[in-house]
């Protein structure tokens, strides 16, 4: 039976409807990110601003994730232990099945455009703790019909991540470099860190960990620039460097 305006669709799907204060209510956000600091940011954004969140380390978790579910946005790490982040971009963008908004993040900045090339519909450069610039950049990508109505106050807020997340990805640093299986795990070792340490305000961190990347780059043996990263996740992980 219908009304006024034409007949109900019994199997439309109804969404809460966002609100000025929790302008992404209703949406579904899959991270696809490997640092638990990284996720706590975005845990933290999406809790504040209404939508739900899952999370996968991996390209294989998001796959199985995505059998499952129907995530609205899916962010992308372009820096994952099992892949790369841009082909994993490119593959969701050309799967017919998938309908999500896909966008990418990354600490390398300078990665913006291949992210776009590969298909990202936007990007957020690390850190991102601002929660305006996150909505916004879920906002825009949006049918109006998924959009708050009316005048929204762009909330000038900054998300802090609690500092064990970052304790976290140090620790799982220390294990990559107790058991390095090969020698691409010191590539992908130092984009790791220099990602989660650009996040964490690690300055140190941050500059051997492009130390490693660079000297893996020219080909040179890397021993020093491992040995002083692996001096520094020691002092952190005794507590000795408060970040």
């Amino acid at each position: 039976m219908g009304d006024a305006h034409g007949p109900l669709d019994p199997f439309a799907p109804t969404f809460p409807a966002p609100t000025a204060a929790r302008p992404l209510l209703g949406l579904t956000v899959l991270v696809v990110e490997d640092s638990r600091f990284a996720c706590e940011a975005m845990r933290l954004l999406c809790l504040r601003s209404g939508a739900r969140i899952r999370r996968a380390d991996c390209i294989r978790s998001a796959r199985r994730h995505l059998q499952v579910y129907r995530p609205t946005v899916v962010i992308v790490d372009l820096g994952l232990p099992d892949g790369c982040g841009t082909q994993f971009i490119a593959e969701l963008v050309e799967a017919e099945t998938t309908q999500s908004i896909v966008l990418a993040i990354s600490g390398d900045t300078e990665r913006e455009g291949e992210a776009l090339a590969a298909g990202a519909q936007g990007f957020l450069g690390k850190p991102i703790t601002s929660l305006a610039a996150f909505q916004q950049a879920v906002l825009s990508q949006l049918p109006a019909d998924r959009r708050p109505s009316g005048l929204r106050v762009i909330e000038n807020e900054t998300i802090t991540p609690d500092e064990m997340a970052y304790h976290d990805d140090i620790s799982h640093a220390a294990d990559i470099l107790e058991n390095l299986p090969n020698e691409h795990a010191l590539d992908y070792l130092a984009q790791f860190l220099r990602g989660v340490a650009r996040s964490a305000d690690d300055d140190p961190m941050v500059q051997a960990a492009h130390a490693l990347a660079a000297r893996r780059a020219d080909g040179g043996a890397a021993g020093s620039e491992t040995a002083r990263i692996a001096g520094l996740i020691q002092q952190r992980l005794a507590g000795k460097v408060a970040i």
